[in-house]
């Protein structure tokens, strides 16, 4: 049940990242979450959007290098200490969380969260028997 997170590799230099932006936009992709990490010469831009495999191709064929990695995408309650709630169930469980960012969006009583770990199917089966709420490919078309 992962997700699809696309990880673009781009040149930390101004104007990359609205150049990326705009590319998907034109083409009717969709941002649902998104994180950049940066060194001084690189960038890492990673993106959850509506649609993985063309926003792959279109990158692609612009010139960027492009992975595409399983994440585990949780809903969980927006009220403090919900998030500390979902860690500790993994943390219990010794799954290691190697970086989690949050969706753009979220609802009155949500908030969405991607996690990456290394073995994504215990992570989930971990959650949701605890009761959370895993995000599907039909769930990030909805938000």
């Amino acid at each position: 049940m992962a997700i699809k997170q696309l990880t673009v590799f781009v040149e930390n230099k101004q104007g990359t990242v609205v150049s990326i932006t705009d590319t998907l936009s034109k083409h009717n992709i969709n941002l649902r979450a998104l994180s950049i990490a940066e060194t001084q010469d690189f960038g890492i831009l990673r993106l959850i959007v509506n649609d993985e495999a063309e926003a792959e191709r279109i990158l692609t064929e612009e010139g960027y290098l492009i992975k595409i990695t399983d994440v585990v995408g949780v809903k969980i309650g927006d009220a403090p200490g919900k998030l500390t709630e979902a860690l500790k169930v993994l943390n219990e469980s010794k799954i290691n969380i190697e970086y989690l960012y949050a969706f753009m969006a979220r609802t009155e009583k949500h908030a969405y969260v991607v996690i990456r770990v290394e073995d994504n199917a215990t992570a989930e089966s971990t959650l949701e028997n605890a009761g959370f709420h895993l995000i599907t490919k039909e769930d990030i078309c909805k938000i």
